[in-house]
């Protein structure tokens, strides 16, 4: 595990304090949980815009049409 030395406004110290303790976790736990969790997020959308790259409209098309036309469920009208 390595170690980090950070520098915070006193406001962002203050919620991450007051949030951190509501949650019954150190501040460490917070701030790595917060980290990982935007880490997750950006190769998340990394992967989802590489896998839209190679996407084919044709394909697509070729699964809609597998569809079947039938009315909507009720509440899923437009």
């Amino acid at each position: 595990m390595s170690a980090l030395s950070l520098r915070l406004p006193d406001s962002i110290h203050k919620h991450i304090k007051e949030i951190a303790n509501k949650e019954g976790v150190s501040i460490n736990q917070f701030i790595s949980s917060a980290v990982a969790e935007k880490i997750s997020a950006i190769l998340t959308e990394d992967y989802l815009g590489r896998r839209a790259r190679r996407a084919k409209k044709a394909d697509f098309r070729k699964i809609l049409d597998k569809i079947p036309d039938r009315k909507p469920l009720h509440g899923d009208e437009l």
